[in-house]
């Protein structure tokens, strides 16, 4: 290749060859993103942490298309057929794609009718009538006739030698990369229902009779269509182009491509019927397999994206900080699980209440929280919003009521994933000897006081704030969710004294066993007194320290520099610093006047430039600070516990859960989210709904519609918005199936049937959705209505559905993991 790796991605990313050098240079060191993106400002010339990560992915694919490339190269080499032109061709590849074109032809193959017609002697008929048309095609192939060869008469030579030229059209390298991106733009994807499966496969019922153009088709589409194929319930088929009399273009530009012409010769018919020929039986299944890839590709990636951008902000929620706090873990039969942690996470005391149906002890239940509360100073109860959450909430609020001098603070904490922790191994080594039930209590609590360190111990796939995710590759989605995970953790930074080992793991240059190596240390020799004392730990050697000590913290420490997100490699500089303002680097820290009337160019030197010298001065004034932001709770509406409460028009505060691609799912404490359609959003285009809400987000909206039968709610963040009234409303046009959607819905829809998603549903397992107990396995999809209750024909909330674009079906709604609640990319 003319361009290296380094110059194609500086290109890419628009930036200069040598950022990128620096940077794949301390990649290649043993740098993570987060250290480099702090750390290393002046090498890499201030390459943020986003741009790190989109360099870092393509550095891998690039490597790997180059050892692609290698063993291409080698392969054709062996064969003896590396010409000046072939090599040429797959040196200038510039994708995985378009490397396996140009190796097509001699990627080695079980043996084909065209190489036996080779070896039949039957190339020089082929190569003959496609260079003379007036050749006559049955009187040429009569010299070629051999029985002897297995050509028993000229009619066997022709197909012999159709074969032969059907295999070169269709491993043209240009051509096959020409009709590849033709297709793209103007193919589509039709799916139909497979017969006698429209009962078992009613949640894919938006997709028994659809179509879309491939450049049209949103990821949750995709993938709905996709998992529809893969339960036997759609059949899916790849079309070029919509339906047309006559050749298609594709024919045409094969046969351009060789010069194939109809002129009235008498090669002319043979030679377009071959043509036509290789186009249906090989050209287009071979783009059909590429395309089909390429949509699963784009869907993955854009469903990837979604749950690790839901997934940052989950992780980077408001901290409610180091108060000693009640987890409260609901339940009816088990009874409500509760446990106490003190302001450093440790738990202090646990129970079990039966306030609720069938027991009904609620003053015992309430006698017992308050003497909890009272004996271990809790500032704060943490409710988690599964089964009996309102009726818990109710009684944590009667609580409030009854002892005010407890000065108590009731939240609700989402508990998704919170069934994973409890059974997971760390669990079991972290609380040994409390029961499974209880330890969901202690996640409860411990996750209000800090998300993060809490989150942390759960497969990030299990929290449940994605799109498809079991549909999706799992190295994909794990590399991406990892990179959040280690981005978050390493922007806020970690207690080193307190951190549990999972927490440890995620932090910069230390792996899960140094991580062991830490607590165990920390055990066995009590608290890190210094960052210095980490060189004690055994296995963490100097590249470790230098990629671990900046983001680690060490509070009431020998240093108090320590406790900032300096690294001790600046420590000199800092206490240059303390020298030329007249005092101590104790009496500097937190000093603004002092410190803003330092010159940062001052203190520039060989080592240190102007970017990590202005930072330090930054991080000295508010050391240690937290990037999260404050925290903030919503209070539920008084009286307003379950769906059949709600009425439309209603204002209530919620929290924001999930976020999709179509709108985002709103708890307002009903058991059940509520859905605003991104076309509720704002008064604007809203392109992203991430870029109104996130999940966490305290937000107050108004109820437009409630469809109890399929326990859905629809929301608008629009507080003018009328609510729906009789019948919803005017609808929106009708697509034709099959067919085009008309252009305000051209990207509309939830297509909740198509796979699970919509707001109503039962989203048991890491689901964010409420409706029953969470804890359970982990499908979630939308509507949790059973198959056999009838949807209703005209309901209110179906016509509001679809006036925005929105019309979904009924069915169990179960084909989705752990609360997939993938829909629509409805646009205004």
């Amino acid at each position: 290749m003319t361009t290296s790796i380094e110059g194609r991605i500086a290109e890419e990313l628009g930036v200069r060859e040598r950022q990128v050098r620096a940077a794949v240079e301390l990649l290649d060191g043993g740098s993570t993103v987060p250290f480099i993106a702090r750390y290393r400002k002046e090498a890499t010339e201030m390459l943020d942490d986003a741009q790190l990560r989109s360099l870092e992915e393509r550095l891998r694919y690039l490597r790997e298309l180059e050892e692609r490339r290698t063993a291409v190269l080698q392969s054709v080499r062996e064969q003896g057929k590396l010409t000046a032109e072939v090599e040429a061709s797959i040196l200038a590849a510039d994708t995985k794609a378009r490397l396996e074109d140009v190796y097509l032809p001699f990627k080695p193959k079980r043996r084909t009718k065209a190489q036996i017609a080779r070896e039949a002697g039957l190339e020089p008929l082929a190569e003959g009538l496609l260079a003379d048309p007036s050749t006559e095609p049955l009187a040429a192939a009569a010299a070629f006739a051999d029985p002897d060869k297995g050509v028993a008469d000229p009619a066997a030579a022709l197909e012999g030698a159709r074969a032969i030229l059907t295999e070169r059209f269709s491993e043209d390298a240009d051509l096959i990369g020409e009709l590849r991106e033709t297709m793209w733009g103007r193919g589509r994807l039709v799916a139909k229902v497979r017969d006698g499966k429209e009962e078992a496969g009613a949640k894919f019922a938006d997709y028994f009779d659809f179509a879309e153009g491939f450049t049209e088709l949103p990821s949750h589409r995709i993938l709905a269509m996709l998992r529809g194929e893969k339960e036997d319930v759609l059949d899916l088929v790849l079309e070029p182009e919509e339906p047309r009399e006559g050749p298609s273009g594709y024919e045409g530009a094969v046969a351009a491509r060789f010069g194939i012409a109809q002129r009235g010769r008498p090669g002319d018919a043979w030679l377009a019927e071959t043509v036509r020929w290789a186009w249906r039986t090989r050209i287009l299944v071979h783009l059909g397999i590429d395309l089909r890839t390429r949509l699963r590709t784009a869907a993955e990636d854009e469903a990837v994206r979604v749950f690790a951008a839901n997934l940052r902000d989950l992780l980077l929620a408001a901290p409610a900080g180091t108060r000693a706090t009640l987890g409260l873990d609901p339940g009816f039969r088990t009874g409500v699980k509760v446990a106490v942690v003190d302001a450093t996470g440790k738990v202090v005391a646990t129970d079990v209440i039966h306030p609720h149906v069938p027991a009904n002890r609620w003053d015992e239940a309430l006698a017992k929280l308050a003497r909890l509360a009272k004996e271990h100073a809790v500032d704060l109860v943490a409710i988690g919003n599964g089964t009996a959450s309102r009726e818990t909430d109710k009684l944590a609020g009667e609580l409030i009521a009854r002892h005010p001098e407890l000065n108590l603070t009731k939240v609700m904490v989402s508990e998704a994933g919170a069934s994973v922790y409890s059974a997971s191994a760390f669990a079991s080594q972290e609380l040994p000897d409390m029961d499974v039930s209880l330890r969901g209590a202690v996640s409860i609590a411990r996750r209000l006081q800090d998300p993060l360190a809490e989150l942390v111990k759960i497969d990030p796939r299990s929290i449940g704030v994605g799109q498809y995710q079991h549909d999706l590759s799992e190295v994909k989605l794990s590399r991406s969710l990892d990179a959040v995970v280690e981005d978050c953790v390493n922007g806020v930074g970690v207690d080193v004294n307190t951190a549990s080992a999972p927490l440890l793991s995620r932090v910069s240059g230390i792996s899960s066993g140094l991580a062991e190596n830490i607590v165990a240390h920390r055990d066995a020799n009590g608290p890190f007194r210094s960052r210095r004392a980490l060189k004690d730990v055994a296995r963490l050697g100097p590249k470790a320290y230098e990629q671990c000590a900046g983001f680690l913290r060490i509070r009431g420490g020998d240093d108090p520099l320590d406790a900032s997100s300096v690294h001790p490699e600046a420590y000199p500089l800092v206490r240059a610093m303390g020298r030329k303002a007249g005092g101590e680097v104790a009496a500097l820290i937190g000093n603004t006047s002092v410190l803003r009337s330092l010159r940062p160019d001052e203190f520039v030197d060989e080592k240190f430039g102007l970017p990590t010298v202005t930072d330090i001065l930054r991080e000295l004034e508010k050391p240690g600070r937290d990037p999260r932001p404050a925290f903030r709770t919503a209070a539920f509406k008084e009286g307003v516990e379950k769906i059949g409460d709600l009425a439309s028009g209603m204002v209530l505060e919620g929290v924001v859960t999930n976020v999709a691609a179509f709108g985002a799912f709103v708890d307002v404490g009903v058991h059940q989210d509520g859905l605003v359609h991104v076309s509720a959003m704002s008064r604007t285009f809203v392109k992203d709904p991430r870029e109104v809400v996130k999940p966490g987000d305290v937000v107050k909206v108004k109820v437009l519609d409630v469809d109890i039968p399929r326990k859905r709610i629809s929301l608008t963040l629009r507080l003018d918005d009328e609510a729906a009234a009789g019948g919803g409303g005017e609808r929106a046009p009708r697509r034709e199936r099959g067919g085009a959607r008309p252009p305000q819905q051209r990207q509309g829809g939830t297509d909740r049937r198509g796979g699970g998603e919509g707001a109503g549903a039962d989203r048991r397992g890491g689901g964010a959705g409420r409706g029953g107990d969470r804890r359970g396995g982990g499908t979630g999809g939308g509507g949790a209505r059973p198959s056999s209750a009838p949807a209703p024909a005209n309901s209110a909330m179906a016509d509001a559905l679809r006036k925005a674009g929105l019309l979904g079906g009924g069915g169990n709604g179960s084909g989705g993991g752990s609360g997939n609640r993938s829909g629509g990319k409805g646009r205004r």
